[in-house]
């Protein structure tokens, strides 16, 4: 377990779990992911830039020893969740004369979490320097990405950033630069969609701390190093900023075929009138690739039958979903069946009180749809596309 230079003194020490499927027991992690920490070396000192989930401690352990490293004078704690500061107790007992560099309610999560000493801290202020000897650090505060704690830190002179898990990717890979962007492309928004989305008005202010910055490389805490800073910028950028696209996410499920119906009449109507539809049985769906779709979707269309008065379970968990992810759709509606009654819609609406969209009319049809129930789908569906013209163009 070798350090992997990223430039002269700089080095990627953490560690790949390739094995891992899900993270905080809710999140799809189809490609694994990675613990990254680095080493930052000056002419006289010598700091380490986050660390790993304590069960692999030993793999950094090893590349720090690769680095042949007497002293180490920080560890720069970013972010307190266990992931990135996990081993720093085992860092601490290697290297007891560190100091613990953080935002100050940070270092009372540390505390609480890993038990950490009073004396081991040193709190650092928004706008703080460090200086290494030939290199400065700069620490940024950055609350509320996606922690309160967040800050991400600076090296002034080769222009690198750390932000953390800002710009990450879940993805395992001994390619500390990968560089297949079509399936990082794809990776950035899923983590994105997942870790990112329900704080964007706050990630928006956020970015305003960093204007005027340039960047020649950005190191996050999971996946590879960007060195196409602008790409990855830009991708974040649009999808906090950008308008929505002229897309219709519907998440459905079915019992007795009627809303299955109805939602293929519905995805025809669309596509006839040239918007894009995207489909998600939640019967075996994927919530991450849900997630993902909802990052610019122009519409979300809710579609389940009524099950005890109410939305099918598997539904209303990408209702919930939706509103803690809190896309910018600004649309959104209902589609399905009923037997003999119930307030479907209501509780749809209760489950989303996050979702700042505008209700377009709701279609239920008693038992299998009819003539009536397929004219208001199109009529639906010629709603939709009108509203989408202008994301249609964007498009």
């Amino acid at each position: 377990m070798k350090a992997r230079e990223l430039l002269q003194g700089v080095h990627w020490v953490g560690v790949n779990d390739w094995d891992r499927q899900i993270f905080d027991a809710l999140v799809p992690l189809p490609e694994g992911t990675s613990y990254n920490a680095y080493v930052v070396q000056g002419s006289e000192k010598t700091v380490l830039i986050d660390s790993v989930e304590p069960q692999f401690y030993d793999q950094l352990d090893e590349r720090l020893s690769s680095l042949g490293l007497e002293r180490l004078d920080y560890i720069i704690a970013n972010h307190a969740e266990q992931d990135h500061s996990g081993s720093i107790p085992d860092v601490l007992e290697r290297f007891p004369e560190a100091k613990v560099l953080c935002t100050s309610m940070c270092k009372k999560f540390l505390k609480g979490h890993l038990d950490l000493p009073e004396e081991v801290f040193q709190v650092v202020k928004g706008g703080e320097t460090l200086s290494l000897g030939d290199r400065t650090l700069e620490f940024i505060h950055f609350p509320w990405v996606h922690w309160p704690e967040t800050m991400i830190t600076y090296l002034q002179e080769d222009k690198v950033l750390f932000p953390c898990d800002f710009y990450g990717v879940h993805l395992a890979t001994n390619d500390v630069f990968f560089s297949d962007k079509h399936k990082l492309r794809d990776l950035a928004k899923l983590y994105y969609a997942e870790i990112m989305m329900p704080f964007t008005n706050i990630i928006t202010k956020n970015l305003k701390r960093i204007e005027g910055y340039e960047f020649k490389m950005i190191c996050p805490s999971h996946g590879p190093v960007h060195t196409d800073t602008t790409w990855i910028m830009d991708l974040y950028r649009d999808w906090i900023t950008g308008p929505p696209r002229n897309k219709v996410v519907i998440a459905w499920a079915t019992m007795h075929e009627s809303t299955r119906i109805m939602v293929e009449h519905l995805t025809e109507a669309l596509t006839d009138l040239g918007v894009r539809v995207e489909l998600h049985n939640m019967e075996a769906g994927d919530t991450g690739k849900l997630a993902s779709s909802l990052v610019d979707a122009g519409t979300i269309i809710l579609a389940s039958p009524t099950t005890l008065t109410g939305p099918h379970p598997t539904v209303a968990y990408a209702a919930y979903l939706a509103n803690v992810l809190r896309p910018k759709a600004p649309f959104a509606s209902v589609i399905g069946s009923f037997g003999w009654g119930g307030t479907m819609v209501e509780q749809f609406l209760g489950l989303m009180p996050n979702l700042k969209a505008e209700i377009l009319e709701p279609v239920l049809a008693q038992g299998m749809p009819r003539e009536e129930d397929f004219a208001k789908l199109n009529q639906l569906a010629t709603t939709i596309a009108e509203k989408h013209k202008d994301f249609a163009k964007a498009d």
